[in-house]
């Protein structure tokens, strides 16, 4: 049994890791075990269905820390093992390899789950979901020679970016879209159909407003999806892309609070004085949003481990990084920054040429931005940032007009 001054990762992906990591920085010299269920060691994301999935990107370029990493920063990395259960009243973590660990503190980075479609023929052979490495590399091989005939169901983020990496390899795409615009929950009317448009005009079939009745298959493997109005799409591959739900059973099983996630104050710790909770799974406390919060993009999962890190040490960390992601989608490269719940029903302002796709928009709530994306437009994330962060009252004219700096709104 480890010493009782261990601190615990229970979740090795990148917020795990980067907690790890900021701890040995900080001068933490007890011990530390960073227990994760998959096989690989941490690694992140984005790539997965980009870079990597195209090819373009390697086995080593997805991976946070070299192997070598781990040991010699005295870090137990125990890999396809999974936390049982933990016993908070006496400081106790349980594995499903009968293990039974000490601890000091806990950090949970659990992260989310593919939301699963419950459908007939959802378990055909060929239907396909995209979370882990081995999902990516069993998409990768199929898609790779081109000529397949992807169908996609859902139309966000990662299924809009799998389907651009798709139809630049030469396969067939069709997105299959419940609503009349894709994206428009995250970005509006006006900015999701000009994702619609990229795709369209790059040879992905965009079916708006449909639903999915059943899959087809012939000896277990995909043919078709069959549509609630009847019709029948050809398909060689389904993937689903329905969104994604926090892994809270370990945390809710330990009588943690839970509301759309596990709910942690701005230090990030949980109800529980000694566990915190990062990245994908913790429902966070924003002290500039003076809101709840949880994300499930990358810049999270990075920053709030090492926030986390710092709050388990007992530094005083209020963590406020302004929530962050990016895609890049045929020739659109696109960042975006802000507070999506703040955003929604926001004044839009553009700034660039939106036609010609190089533009920052800028949401704007009671006078003051919540939110901006830069599309195509490079090194003004940091000062887009800074906007969201002072809160000013700002004016239209001034944020649309590209001679005003924005460093001075």
């Amino acid at each position: 049994m480890p010493d009782s001054q261990s601190f615990i990762i229970v979740g090795a992906g990148l917020a795990g890791a980067s907690a790890a990591r900021t701890l040995r920085e900080e001068g933490f010299t007890g011990p530390i075990q960073l227990i994760g269920a998959e096989a690989h060691r941490p690694y992140i994301r984005p790539p997965l269905s980009k870079d990597y999935l195209n090819g373009s990107g390697d086995d080593d370029s997805i991976y946070v820390d070299p192997k070598e990493w781990y040991a010699e920063h005295h870090v137990d990395l125990l890999l396809g093992t999974s936390v049982t259960r933990i016993d908070a009243n006496r400081r106790l973590i349980h594995t499903d390899a009968g293990d039974t660990f000490s601890y000091r503190k806990v950090l949970l980075t659990t992260g989310s789950s593919s939301r699963r479609l419950s459908i007939l023929g959802a378990d055909l052979e060929g239907v396909h979901y995209l979370r882990t490495v081995e999902d990516s590399k069993k998409l990768r091989s199929l898609l790779a020679g081109g000529n397949m005939r992807l169908v996609l169901i859902g139309s966000g983020w990662i299924g809009m970016e799998v389907a651009a990496t798709a139809r630049t390899l030469g396969n067939d795409v069709t997105i299959l879209e419940r609503g009349p615009i894709p994206l428009a929950n995250a970005l509006g009317d006006e900015l999701g159909q000009m994702f619609a448009d990229l795709h369209e005009q790059n040879g992905v079939i965009l079916r708006r407003s449909v639903s999915v009745e059943s899959i087809l298959g012939h000896d277990g493997r995909t043919t078709a999806v069959r549509l609630t109005s009847g019709e029948v799409i050809p398909a060689d591959l389904v993937l689903v892309g329905i969104g994604a739900t926090p892994n809270v059973e370990l945390a809710d099983s330990a009588g943690l609070t839970i509301d759309n996630g596990v709910s942690v104050d701005a230090s990030l710790r949980t109800s529980d004085p000694a566990i915190y909770a990062a990245g994908d799974v913790a429902n966070a406390y924003h002290p500039v949003a003076k809101l709840q919060l949880r994300s499930e993009h990358w810049a999270n999962a990075l920053n709030g481990g090492k926030a986390a890190a710092r709050s388990m040490l007992g530094q005083n960390m209020s963590y406020d990084d302004i929530p962050y992601f990016y895609t890049d989608q045929f020739d659109i490269g696109m960042e975006y920054s802000g507070f999506g719940p703040l955003a929604r029903g926001a004044d839009v302002v553009y700034r660039g040429d939106r036609a010609g796709r190089e533009f920052i928009a800028f949401w704007v709530t009671g006078g003051k931005v919540v939110a901006g994306m830069n599309v195509n437009i490079w090194d003004v994330n940091e000062a887009v940032q800074g906007i969201i962060r002072r809160g000013n009252q700002v004016d239209h004219a001034k944020l649309a007009n590209a001679d005003v700096p924005l460093e001075s709104l």
